[in-house]
């Protein structure tokens, strides 16, 4: 299972509240039948918009894997494409204001921490990145702090997601696998799971 206690890199600022999940991942590309792919489509819309000047656009922030965003981030309709499209573009990590519940439970589930920090310091470290995209950050999910240069602010995530991460207990399929033998032997016990010999159950 794979541990998730500190994510390092570069940067790149969103700016704007309420942005929810349809411009993250607009619905036209919700047919796909894997997520393979869906990076390349993130924020479409608004980048199509911008004409090129949109941050997932820019060269500059290109190979960056900390998101930086504000308030309410993922809000809307609760589909799992927003933080798989944000996954597969190279996002490692979110910091923000304030997310929105089911989008930080999608992204919980695919190893993708969504921490927050108070309106000020989310305003410097988008300030920063902006004036230097070159900046590396690291969020340290143990110590519960975001570094930038010779600086560092403090950052929250709930006890339980931020063990689960940390433990790689967020990874539901990796403690599948990890007790299979266990699984296997609890299944054996189960009288519904004995197909070769069903159990009658009379009235």
């Amino acid at each position: 299972m794979s541990q998730v206690k500190t994510i390092s890199g570069r940067g790149i600022p969103v700016l704007g509240n309420d942005i929810d999940t349809d411009r993250i991942i607009p619905a036209r590309y919700l047919r796909c039948v894997t997520f393979d792919g869906l990076g390349e489509n993130a924020f479409a819309d608004d980048r199509a918009q911008l004409k090129g000047q949109h941050p997932f656009d820019l060269p500059q922030y290109q190979g960056a894997t900390i998101l930086v965003v504000n308030g309410n981030f993922g809000c809307g309709s609760s589909r799992e494409h927003a933080p798989q499209a944000i996954a597969k573009w190279g996002i490692k990590a979110i910091i923000g204001e304030s997310f929105a519940e089911i989008f930080f439970g999608n992204c919980l589930a695919i190893g993708v921490p969504c921490v927050t920090a108070s309106p000020e310091t989310i305003q410097k470290l988008q300030t920063i990145l902006q004036e230097n995209p070159q900046v590396s950050l690291t969020v340290d999910l143990e110590a519960m702090k975001v570094s930038y240069g010779d600086e560092e602010s403090s950052i929250f995530i709930g006890e339980g997601p931020q063990k689960m991460l940390t433990t790689g207990t967020w990874d539901s399929c990796g403690q599948l696998i990890a007790n299979a033998e266990q699984i296997q032997k609890t299944a054996a016990n189960l009288a519904y799971m004995l197909w070769d010999n069903p159990v009658t159950i009379s009235a």
